[in-house]
């Protein structure tokens, strides 16, 4: 079990005395596979992230049939910088209090700082000592650069999981390690720490939004991230920012399905440990490179999933046809998470536990499965489906008609987004058939 899974719930910074309150230390969320914000843990049920006020205000006014399809929204806290004795540096959520904390929009434009960040900054030995090529991405300053840099054991404590992560992008230069954290995770996680330090010389409060933690119902979660739609950009981008976004569709599946790979882990049976891909191999993908894609995603190193097919199906009907009845909105830039456990009782647990995939992890035989003491029916014949979640994120330049006074009104519902989630629905069938 990951440790993130068993770590005290609502644990607490040594120094977080503020106005006498005891805020909650947050640890960086494992099973983050993309997106540029640093999601963080703040107990098992409850993930946070810098509040953007637009992106707040859509789930505050989400329409009731579409919470199904998205995290539940929990609330604001303040989260600020504190050190401890030791002489590290925690981030602290304490309840919020108005007027006290900044939020994304009040910051400067956080593009430039991301830029800063090549694929390089993925560069890391499992020691924890950081390539020197990364350091340019972080603060400037030495004394920052000393505290931003993750080799603390306590940063590793946060992010280490039991089961191990490998990268399969050839520009992470991960491709041949087994790694006790999310890579992708830990790049967004410094990256958030460099921008939070340099934008608060004061000791700033931020806002973050609380959000539902959709994969704490799995054991081990098998996530996709697919940016959604055939544009990116909000109405309210730049011409620089609209004209990137525009071309990085052009250049990926998101021109020619609506869709397009944005990050990925799953577990693998046969050697008990997490493949991982990025935003950049997604965005080299061919049609059938997408296709080859979405099979690795469902297949668990010794089989495909074929009892998944169904229920991920059945998500993404539903959720077709609830898009299609909301005129007006538009999900620019926003995700659609599909998730499945790669513990499954019924099909993960039996595998895992043969002999041959066993001794292939280098372990013993271990018991068969008439002595499996795990909950839930193994037998073959089992007619339980799997547990499957599909769920839209990302809402911070998204829009619909009233919506804040957006001068932009768009008519009829988001076809870009359904575009993408019919070409998910078309590939998916394709693939069932052919696997009968």
């Amino acid at each position: 079990m990951c440790v993130c899974q068993t770590m005290e719930v609502g644990k607490y910074g040594k120094n977080a005395t503020r106005s006498g309150d005891r805020g909650v230390l947050l640890e960086p969320f494992i099973h983050q596979v993309g997106g540029h914000s640093s999601m963080m843990r703040y107990d098992d049920h409850t993930v946070c992230k810098p509040l953007i006020t637009r992106e707040q205000r859509f789930y505050e006014s989400l329409p009731p049939e579409m919470k199904e399809f998205t995290p539940e929204y929990k609330g604001v806290v303040s989260v600020c910088f504190e050190g401890d004795s030791d002489g590290y540096i925690n981030l602290v959520a304490y309840p919020y209090v108005e007027n006290e904390a900044l939020e994304q929009d009040d910051l400067p434009e956080r593009d430039q700082p991301r830029r800063k960040h090549s694929r390089r900054s993925l560069h890391r030995s499992s020691s924890g000592t950081e390539h020197k090529e990364e350091k340019p991405g972080l603060a400037s300053d030495s004394t920052e650069s000393s505290i931003q840099e993750t080799k603390s054991p306590r940063v590793d404590l946060h992010i280490h999981s039991d089961v191990p992560f490998q990268m399969l992008d050839g520009n992470s230069g991960l491709s041949s390690e087994k790694i006790s954290y999310n890579p992708w995770s830990l790049r967004c996680h410094k990256q958030q720490l460099s921008r939070m330090r340099s934008e608060s010389k004061d000791r700033k409060l931020y806002k973050f939004l609380l959000l539902e933690n959709v994969v704490h119902h799995f054991k081990l979660p098998c996530v996709l991230d697919l940016k959604m739609g055939t544009r990116q950009h909000g109405d309210d981008a730049s011409e620089e920012k609209a004209a990137r976004q525009m071309k990085k569709c052009e250049q990926s599946t998101s021109a020619t399905l609506g869709v397009r790979v944005c990050g990925m882990q799953v577990y693998q049976l046969d050697t008990g440990h997490y493949l991982c891909r990025n935003k950049y191999y997604g965005r080299g993908l061919s049609i059938e490179g997408f296709r080859n894609a979405l099979y690795q995603y469902l297949h668990n190193g010794i089989e495909l999933r074929k009892d998944l097919f169904e229920p991920v199906l059945a998500k993404l009907r539903s959720l077709k046809a609830v898009l299609e009845r909301q005129a007006s909105y538009r999900f620019y830039s926003s995700s659609l998470l599909i998730i499945y456990d790669g513990k499954d009782s019924r099909a993960g647990t039996p595998l895992e536990r043969r002999p041959e995939a066993r001794l292939k992890r280098g372990e013993g035989p271990g018991p068969g499965p008439e002595s499996l003491q795990e909950g839930g029916s193994s037998e073959p014949g089992s007619s339980a489906q799997p547990k499957v979640d599909v769920r839209m994120i990302d809402f911070a330049h998204s829009t619909f008609k009233g919506f804040r006074d957006d001068p932009t009104v768009h008519d009829g519902p988001d076809m870009g987004y359904v575009f993408g989630l019919e070409s998910l629905i078309n590939i998916m069938e394709q693939m069932r058939e052919e696997n009968q």
